[in-house]
């Protein structure tokens, strides 16, 4: 449990999130307008998305799909009826002037994230819920100084509202809760968690209160932030904010915030409403939604294999440690990586050159799994070189560096350049004889006592093979020689 460090005492943050998942879908919640990125503004708005009397919403089969796919992922309760509801607010982007969303009945009920953190242990997050509503369209200021235009390509794409519990207390569980809930909704194939693009956004909801306090303090909220990275910097800051506050006296009014990404503040926007304030009620035009229980099994019998599941299997097949484990499944793609290159290797070894050189190299380069120069096939290749002793792991490493540069093979680029290694017992103890020889008064330091004088040893042989002499065998022979 981590708490800040005030002037007066130790304080807790309790921290819940509210994150809009852009269904993937082809289609909008109620039209049937485009939802790809990238259009020009307004070329994917229909009569409905626009708002035109008597236009009437029908409601996206698919989408309902994947929010109920999404909901066994979380492991959380499918609700068989749900009810959408209208949220009433004005906003120039809202040409209805209301929200379709679901208030008291939502499709999914309560679920949960396990949290992997850095130090290896596990943390359990409630799902309160998951709902769909429509999104609003963008109302953009930098378009003339004296204008604001509206782009409502986006009004009508649908949203799955995912809803945690109260029960994280630092930026960094909030970060890794988001790390999960993307990961999981790309390994469904629901949302693809792009926060750039805008199709994943988070709401953070912080308290504070007196370290072993059980009551909630007053919270408040910041709005629309759009990168891990950026969510855990503004709790950092609101949590300092808020007790700097209570510290001195004051009280923390409930409201809403906005992160300034330039400033590193949070920054007040309005009074937060209650739900009150949105006057919701039943959409007249939409039946309340029953489903089909076929429909939910459907969907139950095509989830994939899910990180918490893959992980556990890593471990388990591969003989992984869970933290490495916890690496490699965050992305489908690492996990699919790693498991061709293990593929009938050894899996230790295959996750250390996954997570250790290529990860290192991809860092550097800029570039995702799916983009590597090195492809599963070719680092599987090196690791059983590795394996069968064809090479060292030292050479390994030249090897994998030439394997980036020039897209060549590994056995390839060892055979041309003549690294196999040496595992000669003859050759590699001649080399230990001549350095030896060379090195009497080393020696005889070393027998009265000097261990560390083998490190020297070891190095002087390996330079004289060229780095090739098996290291095993390099081992256990210079300590009979100097036994």
């Amino acid at each position: 449990m981590s708490y800040i460090q005030g002037q007066t005492g130790e304080w807790e943050m309790v921290i819940g999130l509210e994150v809009h998942a852009q269904v993937v879908s082809n289609s909008k919640l109620f039209s049937g307008a485009a939802t790809a990125f990238g259009a020009a503004p307004n070329e994917q708005v229909s009569l409905v998305d626009a708002a035109f009397p008597g236009m009437l919403p029908v409601l996206n089969e698919k989408c309902v799909e994947q929010a109920v796919r999404t909901g066994l992922g979380l492991k959380a309760e499918i609700n068989m009826t749900s009810v959408f509801d209208r949220k009433n607010y004005f906003y120039a982007d809202l040409p209805a002037g209301y929200q379709i969303s679901q208030f008291t009945q939502p499709i999914v009920g309560k679920g949960e994230i396990l949290l992997d953190m850095a130090d290896g242990e596990t943390r359990k997050v409630g799902i309160t819920r998951l709902h769909l509503e429509q999104d609003a369209g963008k109302s953009m200021h930098d378009q003339s100084p004296t204008e604001t235009f509206v782009d409502l390509n986006r009004a009508g794409v649908a949203l799955m509202e995912i809803v945690s519990e109260p029960d994280m207390r630092s930026g960094e569980e909030a970060g890794a809760y988001l790390k999960k809930l993307r990961a999981i909704l790309r390994y469904l194939g629901t949302c693809d968690g792009n926060m750039e693009e805008g199709s994943m956004r988070c709401d953070v909801n912080l308290s504070m209160r007196r370290k072993g306090d059980t009551k909630l303090g007053t919270r408040c909220e910041i709005k629309n932030v759009n990168s891990i990275r950026f969510v855990q910097q503004a709790i950092d800051y609101e949590a300092a904010r808020q007790v700097d506050v209570l510290e001195s006296g004051g009280e923390i009014k409930q409201e809403t915030r906005l992160w300034d990404t330039a400033k590193g503040e949070t920054r007040s926007m309005r009074s937060k409403e209650d739900a009150h304030d949105y006057r919701y009620f039943p959409d007249p035009d939409l039946l309340p939604l029953v489903l089909d229980p076929a429909m939910v099994e459907r969907v139950k019998s095509t989830l994939p294999e899910l990180p918490d599941e893959k992980k556990a299997r890593f471990i388990s097949d591969y003989g992984l440690k869970p933290y490495d484990a916890s690496v490699l499944v965050a992305e489908k793609a690492s996990a699919d990586f790693f498991e061709q290159v293990a593929k009938g290797r050894d899996g230790k070894l295959a996750a250390n050159w996954v997570t250790g050189e290529l990860f290192g190299a991809l860092n550097k380069m800029g570039k995702s799994i799916d983009e590597s120069p090195v492809s599963a096939a070719a680092l599987g290749e090196l690791v059983g070189l590795i394996s069968d002793q064809t090479i060292s792991g030292r050479i390994a490493k030249d090897v994998f560096e030439d394997m980036l540069a020039t897209g060549k093979g590994a056995a390839a680029i060892v055979e041309e350049k003549g690294l196999k290694q040496v595992t000669d017992t003859g050759a590699i103890e001649k080399s230990i004889d001549d350095i030896l020889a060379a090195n009497a008064d080393k020696v005889a330091e070393y027998k009265s006592g000097k261990d560390k004088l083998f490190g020297f040893f070891v190095g002087q042989v390996m330079k004289a093979t060229g780095g090739k002499a098996n290291p095993a065998m390099l081992n256990d022979l210079l300590k009979k020689k100097l036994s």
